[in-house]
């Protein structure tokens, strides 16, 4: 294989072109109403989910809505016309002042509405920081700690968003409640292990299943603490959110259009178009970044010992969500900049010790890795040398979570610019 980087970007495009809203969406298009249609939606692909949503639907029917997506995350309307659905944009990973703003508008927007309208939400990952409407009592300050807390404890996403679903006045289903008594029908882009709408954006128009307690047990795990009034809330059980079942959700219905199974196929099948051998691990890999990263090395090691060069290239795909536990400060050392895709990448580095046949990409679906300009990380057989001769020490990059910082210094950062969807990460390992 002449260009190993070349050839693992493309399978990147291909998983990234499998999720794109416009061609996901097209199955699940509801029927007109015989009321308003109302969409709203929250999360990384929501302004493209909107844009694809106001496309397909029919020109001569009425249409109005509000979703919120990362700043920069908006893309160009592809027909050139007025939108009908309002697109802002808003923080991520940490809610800001536009993210409380978002909610805010379209808890509003859900007042007033009659059993014949339609509310269609528009959700994927990241929704759950560009929405923030804290439940009362709170204050977005505290709000935006909590968020910092659990994003830097190593915590993984569904403890992560049973905090986050019972600190909230619109999450945890509680915009289906305010929606009522009108027909909502959620179009989901799966960001999460095993595609629990629940968890994708922390679930404002689903019902949820985890528990104050559940919440309350993450914070005490991981010493987070919130306000007196709102852990003796959380123990009291008086910020519970509506449960499977409830009333709510008897005129509710619920697509997943585009999920990181379907992603890893469409590369999977551009792989095998080149004549690689491929073996799809998982599309649910979760655990903390480096030390998944460790065990990608030992399987590909392994592969490349029983996988002989002239049996032609064998690739390794798999997905998920991993975490990064970010360590404290070294004295005078610069902070670092990263996030899972780049640690995973320098946990495999390291492991790989500069096996002359592997090569691998590290990604995040989105774009963005953490909150840098990058989507992920290279590592090639000459990681270690490149690093050595850059005068950088991986290990300590390692110790401080700079991955950007590292990949950057020796020409190995990925950077795609946001996709405009998101089904989480993306690994590809070539043996060659």
């Amino acid at each position: 294989m002449n260009d190993p980087r070349a050839f693992l970007r493309q399978l990147f495009e291909a998983a990234v072109r499998q999720a794109q809203p416009r061609q996901a969406m097209a199955p699940f298009m509801p029927a007109v109403p015989k009321g308003r249609t109302l969409v709203l939606g929250a999360g990384k692909a929501a302004a493209a989910m909107a844009h694809a949503f106001d496309d397909l639907w029919p020109a001569d029917a009425p249409l109005s809505g509000l979703v919120v997506t990362r700043y920069g995350h908006t893309p160009p309307r592809a027909l050139g016309l007025p939108a009908r659905i309002e697109t802002t944009e808003a923080a991520h990973p940490v809610p800001d002042a536009a993210s409380h703003a978002a909610a805010l508008r379209m808890h509003a927007l859900a007042q007033g509405l009659t059993e014949d309208d339609l509310v269609v939400f528009l959700v994927s990952g990241g929704g759950s920081a560009l929405l923030s409407l804290p439940t009362a009592g709170l204050e977005p300050e505290d709000k935006q700690r909590i968020n910092q807390q659990l994003l830097d404890c190593g915590a993984d996403i569904r403890e992560i968003n049973s905090v986050r679903k019972h600190l909230s006045a619109i999450k945890g289903g509680r915009l289906a409640q305010a929606c009522m008594p009108a027909r909502v029908l959620t179009l989901a882009i799966s960001d999460v292990p095993g595609d629990d709408v629940s968890v994708i954006a922390s679930g404002p128009s689903v019902a949820d299943a985890s528990t104050c307690a559940d919440a309350l047990a993450v914070l005490h795990k991981y010493g987070i603490v919130v306000p007196p009034h709102i852990e003796q809330a959380l123990a009291a059980g008086t910020l519970e959110t509506p449960k499977p079942g409830a009333h709510c959700f008897l005129n509710s219905e619920v697509h997943i259009i585009a999920t990181p199974a379907q992603s890893l196929l469409a590369a999977a099948e551009r792989a095998r178009q080149h004549g690689v051998q491929t073996r799809i691990l998982s599309d649910a890999i979760e655990g903390e970044s480096r030390e998944v990263g460790k065990v990608h090395a030992a399987i590909a090691r392994y592969a490349a010992s029983t996988h002989s060069a002239v049996d032609g290239p064998l690739l390794l795909l798999s997905g998920g969500e991993t975490t990064v536990t970010v360590r404290a400060r070294l004295p005078g050392a610069l902070p670092g900049r990263g996030g899972r895709a780049g640690e995973f990448c320098m946990g495999l580095a390291q492991a790989l010790e500069a096996h002359p046949r592997i090569w691998a990409l590290a990604a995040d679906t989105d774009g963005i890795d953490g909150i840098e300009d990058n989507a992920g990380a290279f590592v090639a057989p000459h990681t270690l040398a490149r690093c050595e001769a850059a005068g950088v020490c991986l290990n300590d990059h390692l110790q401080r979570n700079d991955a950007y910082g590292l990949f950057g210094a020796i020409d190995a950062l990925f950077i795609s610019g946001p996709t405009h969807t998101n089904v989480n990460d993306f690994r590809a390992i070539l043996i060659v």
